[in-house]
């Protein structure tokens, strides 16, 4: 019997114990923090062996396999000591592939995968597939592919899960783009985060396909430099395109070897190039997994969007309040920045990874008229926008910044909440700190 070892007690870590112990391991979670009720009832319940709080090491070091949850960077000591003992070290992923033969749809990117992988699930299943959605979203795919027997999967995969992965291999995998994103994880070498998107490709053949963004410089310098033997598959708002997808007065075409789609860009749901992007993606996915064209038009007129991305919270005295938190990083923001149609008060901050904000300074300049500061350390912003903006303000919650926003703008403003930055300096996750907005938000009416 082989023993696996699971590091990290969370959503992958409990769906890769049910998927492990159904597979005949011995299996064993360990979490160096608490393991949250919910998941340790799992655990009880499928009567696999834990520990919170703490990592013993003869009962880690003892392992044939281990999953370790994307959220432990592959730097620290225990991960490092494993890879020297020859422990094969491996991603929730790369371990639950090898157990299903479902059609899988892999989409990463620094922007945009949330909504591409939800968009591409909503018209997989509006189109009648029998699809499951997992990865960075909703339920672990290892739970997935234990309790359930669906025949496609899409699935969004972060960096971190793309690190861990040596055979796993999507039929179509989708990049959205590449930014500038976790490089605190990367040693600061954006060519090594590039590197690590890309691994989503390593193991396609032939057979598979490779959908990408045709206008990313970071995209299309690693095509040029390296191979990848999947179709490749470009999407584009700024050149017409022979084969894939483009956009041409306002119009989208969706053009494979033997099919096109042509739909206004007005029918979509969700608006914004970057969303058009999104939608390309999406559709692209579809019609390579036969998908009727009436379907996938019907699909992306009908979709609501990912929640904590520009999300419309609620009006309050004529003031439009949108909920954008899942923008972590610069990238995300901007595309936020340039969806706003009126004088907009920003509220940005958190824990910085990096950021370089002079991209934001011409939307900025054209754009907003306050900024209101939601992080513990704000001192780049306001170097950067200090001298732009009229009013720049520090705040230390959620609740006291849209108090703030709210006596800063004007009937037919918006308020974004678009931090560019990670939350946890005050906050959970994007989530809880999106959460805490919209309530926030709540309470002023």
């Amino acid at each position: 019997m082989k023993r696996l070892v699971i590091l990290g007690g969370g959503e992958s870590g409990v769906g890769t114990a049910i998927l492990g112990k159904q597979k005949g391991h011995e299996v064993f979670v360990s979490d160096k923090g608490n393991i949250a009720e919910k998941y340790k009832e799992v655990l009880k319940k499928h009567a696999v062996d834990f520990e919170e709080n703490q990592h013993t090491e003869e009962k880690i070091f003892n392992a044939s396999l281990v999953m370790k949850s994307p959220g432990i960077p592959d730097k620290v000591t225990l991960v490092q000591e494993l890879i020297t003992k020859d422990i094969p070290v491996v991603s929730e992923i790369e371990f639950a592939s090898k157990y299903t033969n479902a059609t899988v749809v892999g989409i990463t990117g620094s922007n945009g995968k949330t909504t591409t992988t939800m968009l591409t699930h909503h018209i997989l299943k509006n189109g009648g597939l029998n699809v499951g959605i997992g990865g960075n979203i909703g339920d672990s795919f290892a739970q997935q592919v234990a309790e359930q027997s669906y025949d496609s999967y899409v699935l969004e995969l972060s960096s971190f899960q793309l690190d861990g992965i040596e055979e796993f291999k999507p039929h179509i995998a989708v990049i959205t783009n590449i930014t500038p994103d976790h490089l605190d994880r990367y040693e600061y070498d954006f060519n090594k985060y590039i590197a690590s998107k890309f691994r989503i490709t390593k193991n396609q053949t032939e057979e598979d396909f490779l959908i990408y963004d045709a206008d990313d410089e970071a995209i299309l310098g690693w095509l040029k430099e390296n191979i990848t033997k999947a179709q490749l598959v470009p999407f584009s708002v700024i050149k017409e395109l022979e084969y894939g997808a483009f956009l041409k007065d306002e119009k989208i075409t969706i053009r494979l070897k033997t099919d096109e789609i042509i739909m206004s860009v007005s029918k979509l749901s969700i608006k914004g190039k970057h969303n058009t992007k999104n939608a390309m993606a999406a559709s692209l996915t579809a019609q390579l997994l036969k998908v009727r064209n009436q379907t996938i038009v019907e699909s992306l007129s009908g979709f609501e969007g990912a929640e904590h991305r520009l999300e419309n919270v609620q009006k309050v005295n004529g003031v439009q309040f949108v909920n954008d938190s899942k923008a972590t990083n610069v990238n995300a923001t901007y595309y936020a920045l340039e969806c706003m149609t009126s004088e907009t008060i920003w509220i940005v901050g958190g824990v910085d990874k990096g950021n370089d904000y002079s991209d934001l300074m011409p939307l900025v300049r054209e754009k907003v008229k306050a900024i209101v500061c939601l992080g513990l350390d704000n001192e780049k912003i306001k170097a950067v926008f200090g001298n732009v903006v009229e009013d720049l303000v520090e705040t230390a919650g959620a609740e006291e910044a849209v108090k703030v926003a709210f006596k800063l703008a004007s009937k037919g403003d918006t308020v974004l909440l678009s931090p560019a930055c990670a939350s946890f300096d005050l906050f959970e996750s994007y989530e809880d700190r999106g959460n805490k907005f919209k309530v926030a938000v709540k309470n002023l009416s």
